[in-house]
């Protein structure tokens, strides 16, 4: 793990604000970005400034806070109506998250028709926050020491894949897949991450490749379409991705290009690895056919900063994510263990 120096807290709190670190910047530039509105965390949200499940649903805790502070009223009934509004527009910024509504529904959940002064239940809703983000590391490290069992035992040192960030910039700051390869290095059983770019905003080249300099990991960057000629040959040894929405059955959402490279595991008889918290698990979601996939600006595809790498005329498909289909998965990794994907049921609800 990084020391104390580097270590990447993507969502803190801090005396009477929010800190985030503005992701989009990375890895031009380390930008800190301080937040005393609410509107300002949900605009955040909205922007990329904050991304991964766990991370955007930690600001928007923090943001509950900060919204319960704006209300001005000593109606216990109007607070709870107007603080429910704006847990419902936090629900909304990023809906293919299941962690971003768990984590809502646990804040307001320590407030819901509460009779008590609104000051103490401003105070309930910070408290609650931070011990969302502490449970959120300790999670994360679990989630890290599990992941060693999905893995191979051969060789001693394993080079592993990895797709869009799913890692300390994405959690409270130890990450959910990269908190696997985290869990390696300690172990001394990592050779080297393979990042993914990641087409089309680049969060594999951008972020995970970041993450991995700052802690001296070796990290080298492919683009998406080299996977497979690394697994031929032979320079990959697991495949380790995360999840934004893990249905009943074991399908599972997450960064388009996921799905890709579980067939291409499979076709190489390659480990292909899922790591997430229970809290990403939608039971109430039977499969990955029920599952909505956002669509992306048309522009994240045809432009490279400055450059139009298109013609006029023509058109874009630019889905945010894919599901991969249970039978792909060679494990599940929770906080609560490793996991088939057909045995989900056996997980206490997170």
């Amino acid at each position: 793990m990084a020391s104390s120096e580097t270590q990447v807290y993507p969502v803190r709190w801090q005396d009477d604000h929010l800190v985030l670190i503005d992701q989009r910047q990375l890895p031009e530039r380390y930008n800190i970005v301080a937040i005393r509105r609410c509107e300002d965390v949900v605009r955040s949200l909205r922007s990329g400034i904050v991304q991964g499940g766990s991370a955007l649903g930690l600001a928007a805790a923090y943001g509950l806070y900060l919204g319960a502070n704006e209300i001005r009223t000593d109606d216990p009934t109007a607070f709870w109506e107007r603080i429910e509004a704006i847990g419902e527009q936090f629900k909304q910024t990023r809906p293919d998250k299941a962690h971003l509504r768990w984590a809502v529904d646990q804040m307001l959940a320590v407030v819901h028709h509460a009779d008590a002064p609104i000051e103490t239940l401003r105070q309930r809703l910070l408290a609650q926050a931070q011990t969302m983000q502490r449970d959120d590391f300790t999670l994360c490290q679990a989630i890290g020491d599990y992941g060693l069992g999905a893995l191979p035992q051969t060789p001693a040192r394993l080079t592993v894949l990895t797709h869009c960030n799913h890692g300390a910039l994405a959690t409270s700051g130890y990450g959910t897949s990269l908190g696997i390869m985290r869990s390696l290095w300690q172990a001394g059983r990592l050779e080297r991450v393979y990042a993914a770019e990641t087409r089309p905003t680049l969060q594999g080249s951008r972020l995970t490749a970041w993450e991995c300099v700052q802690e001296s990991i070796p990290v080298t960057v492919v683009t998406d379409s080299m996977a497979a000629h690394c697994m031929q040959k032979g320079l990959i040894h697991a495949v380790l991705a995360g999840a934004d929405r893990i249905a009943a059955n074991g399908d599972t959402l997450s960064k388009i290009g996921t799905y890709s490279l579980a067939v291409l595991a499979q076709a190489h008889s390659i480990p292909f690895v899922v790591a997430a918290s229970v809290s990403t698990i939608d039971t109430a979601v039977a499969s990955g056919d029920a599952m909505t996939i956002a669509e992306h600006p048309p522009e994240e595809i045809y432009r490279l900063g400055d450059r139009v790498t298109s013609p006029n005329g023509a058109e874009f498909y630019n889905p945010a994510s894919d599901v991969t289909p249970a039978g792909l998965i060679t494990a599940i990794v929770t906080e609560q263990g490793m996991v088939a994907p057909d045995r989900l049921a056996t997980l206490q609800p997170g």
